[in-house]
């Protein structure tokens, strides 16, 4: 197990959703690096705290949800996640979906990257 400070860095993965479902966006963007990046689909990389947090209050589509994760994967200095999301958009659509999340950590066990993916009929 990997640990940095008093956290591992499985719960610090699982605080960061514990946080995004509650709508806690300062509490999940102190969880990433000051320079962390973020790449997610259909947006323009995020780079650092103030990107995340503008995008977590004004650009995220989704008003409400519930992550269920069913795995995490933690080695070395990453995580794999792989779950679902269950919730609704601004736009009162109601979603569900797959997802997969790979996370980058720090030195100091911030998040220092995360990749996002959502299983979608593409091609």
């Amino acid at each position: 197990m990997i640990t940095h400070g008093n956290m591992d860095s499985e719960q610090r993965v699982r605080l960061y959703y514990e946080r995004v479902d509650a709508g806690d966006v300062t509490g999940l963007v102190g969880l990433f690096a000051p320079d962390a990046v973020y790449h997610r689909p259909g947006y323009d990389p995020l780079v650092g705290w103030a990107q995340l947090e503008s995008f977590y209050r004004e650009h995220r589509v989704i008003k409400e949800g519930v992550h269920t994760l069913s795995t995490i994967l933690v080695h070395e200095n990453g995580a794999a996640v792989h779950g679902t999301f269950e919730g609704t958009l601004y736009d009162e659509r109601s979603v569900s979906l797959r997802f997969a999340d790979f996370f980058t950590f720090s030195e100091s066990g911030t998040f220092r990257s995360r990749d996002t993916f959502f299983f979608a009929p593409m091609v």
